[in-house]
């Protein structure tokens, strides 16, 4: 495995805020430092809807010597807002490419979930009704994916005119994605979980063996006990209108060493599958801090390494430990080969 990577936050649009509040620039910085030489990471997947904040984030990445994934991941945009959006960040990933930094560019994040026009309805929330009406799925899918084929068809020229490093897509399998426009093949469904455990071995196995590199862009657990076996599934949390966390949907029980265990778990398995970059889900949740009440301890729901306090700052949980020991192995390793 070429690369081991973290996925970091700049902040996903929702209800008029974002899930990276407030943006410290500073703080920001720290972080990177933190993901390059405490988890000892070669790369960081930046992710975010609001394109300053990605750009900001990748040049600080780029100072801590980190490969720079650009990536950006909209909501509520139609094609035309998308495209211009990624024709942008196109832009501005070339522009810190010709410095000398590493980067790649991924050409959006789950679009037909996140982006109107793809599958059926008004914004994300009538989307996802749609996974628990499988005939209503059955009939959306193939529109959907005829709709992403032609939209990259349209889209990759213009992006190769402005980016002139290696291009890919986080995808998800719904999707079916098209990838002879692409250098690398990426998906964000890299969950193992009761659901697909016993087809994982295979299922990744094709997915290596496709001709190109293959990158997992998003893999991770909750923090409560059981969250392995349920991995891929939404957080237990509900929002409000202004999407902050207001109520956890069960009681969880704290269990980061089982977090840890799913995490190192996963990478080994990336590792003997031939898997070129793997990146962990995620560094922060800021949008799901830790409280003094158990009941609202929205920290067990949140797939973050490190957990957020009231105050904004975090502290490190198990998985973060665990993760810079696997890091700092895999350096001294490479080293001396």
């Amino acid at each position: 495995m070429r690369v081991f990577g973290m996925n970091y936050d700049t902040g996903f649009v929702s209800a008029g805020s974002t899930t990276h509040e407030p943006f410290d620039p500073e703080t920001v910085r720290r972080d990177l430092r933190v993901i390059r030489e405490e988890l000892h990471c070669d790369a960081v997947r930046l992710t975010g809807g609001v394109q300053d904040r990605l750009e900001l984030a990748a040049r600080f990445a780029a100072e801590a010597g980190l490969e720079v994934w650009y990536s950006p991941f909209t909501n509520g945009l139609d094609r035309d807002g998308l495209k211009a959006f990624l024709l942008d960040g196109a832009e501005r990933a070339e522009r810190l490419r010709r410095t000398g930094a590493s980067v790649v560019y991924l050409t959006g994040s789950e679009i037909s979930l996140f982006t109107d026009g793809f599958l059926p309805g008004r914004d994300l929330v009538e989307r996802l009704t749609l996974f628990a009406d499988p005939m209503r799925m059955r009939e959306a899918v193939p529109i959907a994916r005829a709709a992403v084929r032609d939209f990259f068809a349209e889209v990759m020229p213009a992006v190769r005119q402005r980016f002139g490093g290696l291009v890919g897509y986080a995808a998800i399998p719904l999707e079916d994605v098209d990838w002879a426009p692409f250098d690398i093949i990426a998906s964000d469904a890299g969950y193992r979980d009761t659901t697909n455990a016993a087809a994982f071995p295979q299922t990744l196995a094709a997915a290596v063996g496709q001709g190109k590199p293959y990158a997992v862009t998003e893999f991770g657990c909750c923090t409560f006990r059981g969250a392995a076996d349920v991995a891929g599934a939404t957080e237990p949390v509900t929002y409000d209108e202004q999407g902050r966390a207001v109520q956890l949907t069960t009681s969880l029980e704290r269990d980061e060493a089982g977090q840890s265990r799913y995490l190192l778990d996963l990478l080994r398995d990336y590792e003997r599958g031939g898997v070129e970059a793997a990146f962990v889900y995620t560094f922060a949740n800021r949008h799901l801090p830790t409280t003094g009440d158990p009941a609202h301890d929205y920290d067990l729901a949140a797939r973050g390494i490190v957990r957020v306090l009231p105050d904004g700052s975090w502290t490190p949980k198990a998985a973060f430990h665990a993760l810079a020991q696997y890091g700092r192995a895999r350096a001294q390793t490479l080293e001396r080969t």
